[in-house]
């Protein structure tokens, strides 16, 4: 529970709108957590996984064909990137057992993450940043672009934000990354991917129900992006009561899947026209599928041993497409916890792996010139 709740915790991290691009970067380092990697890095483009680098393969990597572009101006990105991770690593594995000492912990399981990007509206061509640290799961400390201060999220943060604090020139720096360099790397993957991160396909919508007593689902599966919502009206008013809402996930295929459950045992038959379920995608458009007996698809029996009309190869597929969903949504929680990576760094050295003092090497500065820029010791 403590590894999952950790590789969650920065989930909070505001995703786009409909008119909204995001670039996110997440760092994951791990401590005993058996049958998973030691160190992890993803970068996030609008949600999209175009960048990986962990422990084990110990190479960067793009996880999207267009991301190969990235070496068109820089040949070496991929090789630089990979020799900055392999660095970082050893800073998260120093650095978990820094923290450790400052809380007075041993052995078991720790996990140490750091989130950073920005977001750019393309409309009103406004910017926010952020960057942010958690450890064991709870968020640690987070820089307030505005004041450009540190704010400690935990009591034991607070000595890290008064030796941050101090550097103000590190500070100036942060800033003009998250607002200005940030940005021109969140245009240039957009560039890059335009025809995969503007994609918005609707799903196909169904009736599904185990039981003539069983609560009835809304499925919606095959829409893209995953910035989308799915609900159950009455007389065209969101219901809240008797909807119990279902996890979105993945497909195989790269599109999404998620269901809303309606509870029936109170609705009259009167009333059946009057409940439809709705998909709404980020963009404002729709699919809405009005409540008929006739358009449920099930598997139960009838009295006569056979199955209603249609109902058993919907119940079957329905019931492979969820268990599809349920083993990817593991895979990405194995495979891409919230991490991060960096793409943005001016000249490709990376300060974790300079020479300096014990005050130079103390814990949570953040990693690298351009993308992370660096902090004061503690």
């Amino acid at each position: 529970m403590q590894l999952l709740l950790a590789l969650f915790f920065l989930l909070g991290i505001p995703s786009g709108a409909p008119d909204i691009h995001s670039l996110k970067h997440f760092y994951t380092g791990v401590s005993q957590v058996p049958n998973f990697p030691e160190f992890v890095i993803v970068g996030l483009m609008d949600e999209l996984q175009v960048e990986h680098y962990d422990s084990n393969t110990r190479r960067y990597v793009p996880k999207q064909d267009w991301a190969n572009r990235m070496t068109e101006d820089d040949p070496t990105y991929w090789d630089r990137y990979t020799q900055i991770a392999r660095g970082t690593q050893q800073w998260f594995k120093g650095n978990i057992e820094i923290l450790k000492q400052r809380l007075n912990q041993t052995g078991g399981v720790h996990i140490l993450q750091l989130v950073y990007g920005c977001e750019w509206d393309d409309e009103t061509d406004e910017v926010n940043g952020f960057h942010q640290f958690g450890y064991d799961g709870e968020d640690f400390i987070s820089l307030d672009l505005k004041t450009q201060t540190w704010i400690p999220l935990v009591p034991q943060a607070v000595i890290s934000k008064e030796q941050w604090d101090k550097n103000k020139a590190w500070l100036d720096q942060q800033k003009h990354y998250l607002t200005q360099e940030c940005p021109e790397w969140l245009k240039k993957f957009l560039e890059f991917g335009r025809s995969s991160l503007m994609r918005k396909d609707l799903p196909s919508v169904s009736l599904l129900q185990k039981t003539p007593s069983s609560p009835l689902t809304c499925h919606a599966t095959g829409f893209y992006p995953d910035r989308a919502d799915l609900f159950w009206k009455k007389d065209e008013e969101e219901l809240h009561e008797d909807v119990v809402k279902g996890e979105m996930l993945p497909n195989h295929d790269g599109s999404f899947q998620m269901s809303v459950d309606l509870d029936l045992s109170g609705l009259k038959d009167e009333d059946w026209g009057r409940y439809s379920c709705v998909f709404h995608l980020a963009g404002g458009q729709e699919v809405s599928k009005r409540l008929d007996k006739r358009d449920i698809r099930t598997n139960w029996k009838t009295n006569d041993g056979g199955f209603p009309t249609g109902a058993a190869a919907g119940g079957v597929v329905a019931a492979l497409l969820l268990l599809t969903g349920c083993i990817m949504g593991l895979i990405v929680c194995l495979k891409k916890p919230p991490q991060a990576s960096e793409t943005s760094s001016s000249s490709g050295e990376d300060p974790a792996m300079k020479k300096g003092s014990s005050e130079e090497q103390s814990m949570l500065k953040p990693l690298h010139e351009g993308r992370v820029q660096r902090g004061s010791s503690h």
